[in-house]
Order: structure tokens, then C-alpha cells, then sequence
């Protein structure tokens, strides 16, 4: 089958590229080849930081960690349609409902604290067992 092969997209802020690009280079010493995808933006910036490091992946972009750049959509018929796998931000949720719709496997990342996750994805539990009432309020806090 040959190495495996993810295009890693991430949320366009700051706090998020960095940790995507460090997984994506855990993720060349796993075996896998890796296309990071930027918007143009972004991509500028970080070949210009690259070139300050250059000993530091992900260099000039064109190793294991390969870099590309896209506009604000996807343009029909753009490199890529050889991918097989999609690691994207959990904040990125429009690609990993694309990738599933065509076929593709995916994983979600988060790359802060997993209490945040946890807590981000129990938060209508926590409404529902009347642990928080309504969307903001954090009242059981204070001790009220």
C-alpha cells in the first residue's frame, strides 16, 4: 500500500498552527507523509519563520512535511484528490464532515487541555442534570 498519507488542516489563528505542525512532525517519525495546509496568509508566514530555523522541520516546506497554501475555498480540481486520510483541529468540524462525506478517513485534534475538551463536550449534560442553568450560568461556582 506504501506510506501513509494525511493533509493536516488547521484553524487559520494564532495558538493553532504550532501545534498541528508539531503533531504533524510526530506524525512523519510514525511513518506518515504529511501536506499541511495553510491559507496563503498563513503559508507566507510560516516559510518566512521556516527560513529563520532552517534546521527545524518543517524547512522549506518540501520535506516529509509538505506545505501548501490555499485561498478562502478550495478551488474545483486543486491537488490533492490522492489523499486517503484528514487530521483537522476539532474546531475545523466543516473538513471532517467533508472528508466523511467522501469517503475518507479522518481524526479530530485538540490541542489544548483535555479538561477543556471534556468540559466543552459535557457542557448539555451538565444542563440537563440541572448542574448549570442555562447556557452561562456558572452560579454552582460561587457556592450560590
Amino acid at each position: 500500500m506504501g506510506k501513509p498519507h494525511a493533509p493536516v488542516i488547521s484553524y487559520p489563528a494564532q495558538g493553532h498552527i504550532i501545534p498541528r505542525m508539531e503533531f504533524s512532525n510526530r506524525m512523519v517519525k510514525h511513518g506518515f507523509t504529511i501536506t499541511f495546509v495553510n491559507t496563503d496568509y498563513n503559508h507566507k508566514h510560516v516559510l518566512e519563520a521556516a527560513k529563520t530555523h532552517p534546521q527545524d522541520p518543517p524547512g522549506d516546506g518540501t520535506g516529509p512535511v509538505r506545505l501548501v497554501s490555499i485561498p478562502d475555498g478550495l478551488v474545483p480540481g486543486a491537488p490533492g484528490a490522492d489523499r486517503n486520510q484528514l487530521v483537522a483541529g476539532v474546531s475545523m468540524g466543516w473538513a471532517l464532515d467533508v472528508a466523511k462525506r467522501l469517503g475518507i478517513a479522518r481524526a479530530a485534534v485538540w490541542p489544548a487541555a483535555t479538561g477543556c475538551l471534556t468540559m466543552h463536550l459535557k457542557i448539555p449534560e451538565l444542563v440537563q442534570n440541572g448542574v448549570l442553568y442555562g447556557a452561562c450560568s456558572f452560579s454552582f461556582l460561587l457556592g450560590k
